[in-house]
């Protein structure tokens, strides 16, 4: 296969289309591509507007800038619809938002990039790159490339490229949801902070359940209500089964009371009943912030034991720094780290591995206090208990941030309680 060229679709629509005898047959109107590989390739060429016939690419004999000429004498009857598996670039691609894998952003395709490939007789185009800048603007509107230099040339290669639906009126992308699961959750996060209230559900969707989870949990409150409220009530339960149980409950507080109900009675009992035990803390409370997701060993456990308990249980904990010990009425007996557990002997028991005096917050201490308590003791997270020193769960340190200085971004608030962090002042 040998490149004959490569130019813009915005310098291709629009030229005039003319059979072997010269007799012109139509304007470029449109291309026909079925997106099945890394490079989508164009099937076709519609010629009439609002005909959706299209010219078969086998059809296709030469292009010039004058226009494209074909091998034979224009015959209407040889002409096809789209198919279901197809889309037509102009429509469905053009001036859309699309995400950049490589660059972990959201795109705007300003123009696209076409190579004109010849293999023996016949030829191929297929959709090699987007450009994404200004410069792709200007050749919209001009009809050429700018000849200064000073826009850069802002292509895109379209193997780190995909859209925002997964499907649309006409065509199912194969691998997205791999490709968008290899983003962290932060950057998936912000593609979805600039997409529009609609494209929302429709982005979700293209990624599986714990990565949506995992991308949810790194958005402001009210985009993560907008998006469950307009996703299916199924898929919606899903996603909240995949939530820590303290973000689940903050979600589900901020939806009525019939959607909540819902979506609960969706989820499976387990996970839903972790989560109507969370949403009945007053909202400023420990209990409110806190995660039932944490790690509890029995006092008459060894240091293997422990090991071995946690290679099957640490999947389902928010973090595992910290491991409590607990009695059999789940009164908290002791606190160690996953480096002092590891630096012990096998057969130590717990007892000897744990330190007994032990940090804790009350569930019903304010947002404040709880934050106070992590600063004063330089901790990573913080057990929950009740008055009978049961324990209910953990605080971590950036959930407590996260509440209390919500916008990172403030410099003077948020040095405020690093200050204090650091110099260990109450």
């Amino acid at each position: 296969m040998k490149l004959q060229g490569e130019f813009f679709i915005s310098t291709f629509l629009g030229k005039k289309i003319y059979d072997a005898e010269g007799k012109k047959v139509g304007t470029i109107r449109d291309l026909a591509v079925l997106w099945d590989g890394v490079y989508p390739r164009v099937t076709g060429i519609k010629y009439e507007k609002g005909n959706q016939k299209i010219i078969n690419i086998s059809e296709i004999n030469t292009f010039y800038k004058k226009g494209l000429f074909l091998k034979n004498k224009f015959d209407l009857m040889n002409n096809a619809n789209i198919q279901e598996n197809e889309l037509f670039v102009k429509k469905w691609l053009l001036d859309k938002q699309i995400v950049d894998i490589k660059g972990s952003k959201l795109v705007r395709v300003n123009d696209i990039q076409l190579s004109w490939l010849k293999r023996k007789d016949t030829y191929e185009i297929m959709l090699s790159a987007v450009d994404v800048g200004v410069r792709g603007l200007l050749r919209r509107v001009f009809g050429y490339d700018p000849k200064t230099e000073r826009l850069p040339v802002s292509l895109v290669g379209w193997q780190y490229l995909e859209p925002i639906r997964t499907r649309t009126d006409n065509i199912k992308l194969s691998e997205t949801t791999d490709k968008f699961s290899r983003l962290h959750p932060a950057d998936i996060a912000e593609i979805i902070e600039e997409l529009d209230h609609y494209e929302r559900p429709h982005f979700i969707n293209n990624l599986d359940d714990q990565t949506a989870a995992e991308a949810l949990g790194e958005v402001d409150l009210d985009t993560q209500v907008n998006i469950i409220e307009r996703m299916d009530s199924e898929r919606a339960s899903r996603i909240l089964e995949e939530m820590a149980p303290d973000e689940a409950a903050d979600l589900l507080g901020e939806l009525t009371q019939e959607k909540s109900d819902e979506l609960l009675n969706l989820m499976e009992p387990e996970e839903a009943e972790d989560v109507r035990e969370l949403m009945e803390y007053p909202e400023d409370t420990a209990g409110a912030l806190m995660t039932t997701e944490f790690i509890a060993l029995a006092l008459n456990m060894t240091a293997q034991e422990a090991i071995n308990k946690i290679r099957e249980t640490a999947h389902a904990a928010e973090m595992i720094y910290y491991l409590y010990v607990t009695d059999a009425d789940e009164k908290l007996l002791g606190v160690f780290s996953l480096r002092e557990l590891i630096m012990a002997q096998p057969g130590s028991p717990l007892q000897e591995i744990m330190q007994d005096r032990i940090i804790t917050v009350l569930s019903s201490d304010e947002h404040r206090d709880v934050l106070d308590t992590i600063v004063k003791y330089d901790l990573i997270a913080v057990p929950v208990v009740d008055e009978k020193s049961r324990m209910l769960g953990i605080i971590t340190v950036d959930d407590v941030l996260n509440t209390i200085v919500p916008d990172r971004k403030n410099l003077e608030s948020f040095s405020y309680y690093m200050m204090r962090k650091a110099f260990g002042r109450r």
